[in-house]
C-alpha cells in the first residue's frame, strides 16, 4: 500500500492495514498533527507504531527523532493524552522511553550530583503510583523503576498528563505548582529549577 500523500486520520486508518517494510517511523510522525485529529487517534497512532515495532524495530518510539516526539505530545490535547495514559500499557511505554531519553538530554555543563524520585498519579504501583528515580551523578543520568537506595533530593508528584506537558515545555515547575497539579517534598528550589539541567527538544 503506497501510504504517500496521506495525512492525519487517513494515515492512521492505513496503518492498521500494513506491514512496516518500507515505512520510516519518522515520516510517519511528520504526516501527523494531533491537532487536527480526535480524542482517541493519537492513542491509535502510538497503538499503531507499537504493532509495527513487533516486526521492525525501526518503529520502536525511541527510533522517533526527539524534536518530532516533542512535537507530536506537545500538540496532543489534554483528553488525547488522557486517552494515552487510560492504556496501562502505552502508559508504561511511553513513560519509559521519556526516561530513557533523560540522559541524552543532560547538560554537562551544569555539573550535579542528586536522586530524584517521581511518583506518577494512577499507576499500578504501591499507593497507585508508578514511580521512577533518576540518579545524576559525574556527567551521566541514570533511571531505575526502583526508588530503594540512596534518599533523594527531592520527591516529585504529578499526573502523567502533567509531566508529558512539562518535559515538552507546555507547563513550568511554578505554575504547575501554584495550580496545585505538583507537589514537591524535599529541596522545592531545586526542584524548580531541575528542568534547567536538561537540553530538553523544544517542539516546532
Amino acid at each position: 500500500m503506497d501510504l504517500s500523500g496521506l495525512r492525519g486520520a487517513a494515515l492512521l486508518d492505513a496503518l492498521d492495514h500494513v506491514a512496516p517494510d518500507g515505512l520510516d517511523v519518522n515520516t510517519v510522525a511528520d504526516a501527523i498533527d494531533p491537532r487536527e485529529l480526535g480524542r482517541d487517534d493519537f492513542r491509535r497512532l502510538l497503538e499503531s507504531l507499537m504493532r509495527l515495532s513487533e516486526d521492525s524495530p525501526a518503529f520502536s518510539l525511541a527510533k522517533v527523532d526527539p524534536a518530532r516526539f516533542a512535537t507530536l505530545v506537545s500538540r496532543a490535547s489534554r483528553p488525547q493524552l488522557e486517552a494515552v495514559v487510560a492504556s496501562l500499557e502505552l502508559r508504561e511505554r511511553v513513560l519509559d522511553e521519556i526516561f530513557a531519553r533523560m540522559g541524552a538530554h543532560l547538560r554537562v555543563d551544569r555539573p550535579l550530583e542528586a536522586v530524584i524520585h517521581w511518583r506518577l498519579s494512577g499507576g499500578t504501583g504501591a499507593g497507585g503510583y508508578d514511580r521512577y528515580a533518576t540518579t545524576i551523578s559525574g556527567g551521566s543520568c541514570t533511571v531505575s523503576r526502583t526508588v530503594e537506595g540512596a534518599r533523594p533530593r527531592v520527591t516529585i508528584t504529578l499526573s502523567p498528563v502533567d509531566f508529558f506537558r512539562l518535559i515538552t515545555h507546555q507547563a513550568t515547575p511554578a505554575v504547575l505548582f501554584v495550580t496545585g497539579k505538583i507537589k514537591v517534598k524535599g529541596d522545592l528550589a531545586f526542584a524548580a529549577g531541575l528542568i534547567g539541567y536538561f537540553d530538553l527538544p523544544k517542539p516546532a
